[in-house]
């Protein structure tokens, strides 16, 4: 199975110019490396999610490239237009050349309360507009601690369940435009990492219960995300149930990510 890294760049960089310095560095290090990222681009893809404000811009530096796109999130209410003030709509977001968008991250969930029933609109507007959908999922330390992992992971794996429900003719879509990312909560940023063996049994989890939704999606790929970084990537990478990274900070140096990216690849070799 063909490994991810993903950067998610969150409210980061500040301006277009050190988003130009971050691109520059992404594709001078590329490009200095040509053949290695040609080797490593064929076992591993590229992605990276920068701000809206700031994803057409990467969009026009990225083409040609092998690194894809992603928003980091899209509008509920419409998939194309509309009065919703301040929101960006998966047509729109797929205008500006981005491929996939991001959904349900925990800060999203946190800060916005976002709902099951957004997401699976969200998810919906994504998958109808051809763009892939990141969704994340992932446990609190409370629910860490008071070990609840599977259980909350499973009713955040319910929209997927809902929207076949509603959306049975996506199925087909979903093994190739649908990936789910295990972001535990409480290693988001803040250099706490589970063990390699904690996140290999829950991505079996996660794997086991997309299958029980649907024959066609007894496969999905499955990233990890929570403090990935250049010294524990190659942790992370050597298990078979980790098909990749969702990244945060690490992402935001050229350096480091491409350090994830190698790890990926060279163990899906």
């Amino acid at each position: 199975m063909q490994a991810w890294v993903i950067g998610n760049w969150k409210q980061n960089p500040a301006t277009s110019h050190d988003v130009n310095v971050l691109l520059d560095d992404l594709l001078v290090a590329v490009d200095a490396e040509k053949q290695a990222a040609i080797e490593v681009s064929k076992r591993c893809t590229l992605m990276v999610a920068p701000s809206c404000i700031h994803l057409a811009a990467v969009n026009a530096r990225l083409k040609g490239s092998s690194i894809l796109s992603a928003a980091q999130d899209i509008s509920a209410h419409s998939a194309s237009t509309g009065a919703y003030t301040g929101d960006c709509s998966a047509q729109q977001v797929a205008d500006t050349g981005a491929t996939w968008t991001i959904l349900g991250h925990s800060e999203r969930r946190q800060y916005h309360n976002e709902s099951n029933d957004s997401l699976v609109k969200k998810l919906t507007h994504a998958l109808t507009q051809n763009l892939g959908a990141i969704l994340c999922i992932g446990e609190t330390q409370a629910q860490y601690d008071a070990k609840q992992t599977l259980d909350v992971i499973d009713t955040q794996l319910s929209v997927i369940k809902d929207l076949l429900a509603q959306q049975p003719d996506l199925i087909a879509s979903l093994p190739e435009r649908l990936i789910i990312a295990y972001e535990p909560v409480w290693a988001i940023g803040t250099g706490k990492v589970p063990t390699v063996a904690e996140v290999s049994k829950t991505h079996q989890h996660i794997k086991q219960k997309m299958a029980s939704f649907a024959e066609a999606i007894d496969s999905m790929t499955v990233l990890y995300g929570g403090s990935v970084n250049a010294d524990n990537a190659d942790s992370f990478a050597s298990d078979p149930m980790i098909d990749g990274a969702l990244v945060g900070g690490a992402s935001l140096k050229a350096e480091s990510f491409l350090m994830i990216a190698k790890a990926f690849s060279s163990a899906n070799i």
